[in-house]
This record gives structure tokens, C-alpha cells and sequence, in this order.
């Protein structure tokens, strides 16, 4: 059985994230670890990282990964934005080896109208730049996220992420992170048996599976092919309960995080219901 569990808040502390996952009843966490709303997040004090270690060794199984911030664009043709960009990737990759957590997932960003060739060849040049300056090593894998393919998005494909992989200095250090609306909005369907098993072919063909790590289980509300990223509840979108099962009952992934990425709400019973949802999906 997979490792289930949701991406929680740190509101008033890293380590609460523990607490609230605690609460769903997950085995499996992601946070943000500082506001992703900003370019220059405050760096958690050496007691907030000491809190966080310690409630984590209170659950030493659940596998945790950060997020990196939504205004990180490493494919941004503007220059501000690249150099706020590689400074601020840096800067996760820092907080994720202070904290201890081995896997950042990371959108692989935007061309802005350059291109796709253009967009990969500049994301993957300012994340090499990015993980030099940081001076991290290999404990923390960076999981670039699939992507819908939404404007000028990149990573929609599973060719462009492999692209992005053989270009990069450091190939070693560079995973998947599979998020099921977003590859459902791309084009790659797991709502059948068949086209499970055809879609999970094409992963293992131009990536390998053995490079996906982390999972984000969200269904969509926009349907096969659509190119839009709208998450929904798990069976309340285009995938349905099916696809999810599907994934959910591959051995291949029986040891796998994979994470609720869907609305939420403060008391948190939606992430429970869909937990308990998918929980019942396991055969």
C-alpha cells in the first residue's frame, strides 16, 4: 500500500504540520517551508528547525517533502525574475538540508513565448546555477513536478522532462514528482486499465520509473487533454474513482508517498474524506 497522506500548513510552526497530518490520518507530508509568497522568506530559526527534527523523529516513517515557491521561475526569459529565481531555489534547497528533508518538488517554469527548446535549455542551466550556489548536496533530490501544460508552462510531457534530466549537470540529483490532474490535463490518461498501463509505459520509456519518488493525487475538473490545472476532490473530477484505483493497487508504487493536493478546508475533512476514500480503493 502506498504511503498516503496531504500537504499541510505551517501556520504557527513548522512542526505543527505533523499535528495536522496526524489528524487526517496520513502517513505522508508536504509543507512549504516558508512563505511562498515572497522572494526573501525568513530562514526558520535554529529552534524552529530543532522543533520540527524532533516532532519528525516522532513519526520516522512518514516521508516529508517541501514545495518550493510558485514565484520561482527558472524558464523566465526576464532577468529580475531569473536572478530572483536562482537565489530564491537556492535558498529552499538550504532550508529542506537544514531541516533535514531529502525531496524538493519543483515546477519546471515557463517560457514566457521563447519556446519550449529555449525554455528548457534556460531552466535547466539556472538550476544547475541554483544547486551550485547553494552548496546542498546529494541529500536533498530536487522532483520536478508534471505539469498541465497551461500557457507556456513546461514539463507537460514526460519527453520534455526527460529532456530536462539529460541536459542538467546533475542528472543524479534530479527526480519526478507525478501529479495526477496535471498529467491527466496534458494528455495522459489512467482512468482504464489499458490506458493505465499504456500511460505508465510512456513514463517508463522517456524517464524511467524508477525516477518517480513522490506523487500529488488530485483529480481534475477539467477533462483528458484539456491543458488546464483545476484540482478536485478525489472521484469528483474527470479521473474518477477508477483512475485512482488504478494507481493506488500498482505494486510498483507500494512504498510511495503520494500526497493530497486537493481544496481543503480549516477543520481539514476533506483531506480525511478523500484519505478515507483512497484508503478503500486498496485491494
Amino acid at each position: 500500500m502506498p504511503l498516503l497522506g496531504a500537504h499541510m500548513s505551517i501556520s504557527k510552526g513548522l512542526h505543527l504540520a505533523f499535528d495536522r497530518l496526524a489528524e487526517v490520518g496520513g502517513e505522508a507530508l508536504q509543507i512549504f517551508t516558508a512563505n511562498q509568497r515572497q522572494w526573501n522568506p525568513r530562514v526558520p530559526a535554529d529552534p524552529e528547525i530543532a522543533a520540527f527534527r524532533k516532532r519528525w523523529l516522532e513519526s520516522p516513517d512518514c516521508p516529508v517533502a517541501s514545495h518550493d515557491s510558485y514565484l520561482i521561475n527558472l524558464a523566465s526569459p526576464k532577468p529580475e525574475t531569473e536572478t530572483k529565481s536562482i537565489n530564491t531555489f537556492a535558498g529552499e534547497l538550504q532550508r529542506c538540508a537544514a531541516l533535514g528533508i531529502g525531496y524538493v518538488v519543483m515546477h519546471p517554469g515557463a517560457h514566457l513565448g521563447e519556446g519550449v527548446p529555449a525554455g528548457i535549455a534556460r531552466f535547466t542551466g539556472n538550476l544547475d546555477q541554483a544547486i551550485q550556489q547553494s552548496g546542498v548536496g546529494t541529500e536533498v533530490m530536487v522532483l520536478l513536478e508534471t505539469t498541465a501544460g497551461q500557457g507556456s508552462s513546461l514539463g507537460a510531457s514526460f519527453e520534455e522532462l526527460a529532456g530536462i534530466i539529460r541536459s542538467s549537470a546533475f542528472p543524479e540529483r534530479l527526480g519526478i514528482c507525478y501529479d495526477t490532474c496535471h498529467t491527466f490535463a496534458a494528455g495522459y490518461d489512467i482512468r482504464s486499465r489499458a490506458s493505465y498501463e499504456k500511460t505508465m509505459d510512456q513514463f517508463d520509456k522517456h524517464i524511467g520509473l524508477e525516477r518517480l519518488k513522490f506523487f500529488h493525487l488530485n483529480d481534475s475538473l477539467k477533462d483528458l487533454g484539456s491543458r488546464v490545472d483545476r484540482h478536485a476532490h478525489i472521484g469528483q473530477g474527470k479521473i474518477g474513482e477508477e483512475g485512482f484505483r488504478n494507481l493506488v493497487n500498482d505494486h510498483r508504487f507500494a512504498n510511495h508517498p503520494m500526497v493530497l493536493e486537493t481544496p481543503k478546508s480549516d477543520d481539514l475533512h476533506e483531506d480525511r474524506e478523500n484519505l478515507d476514500l483512497l484508503i478503500n480503493l486498496v485491494e
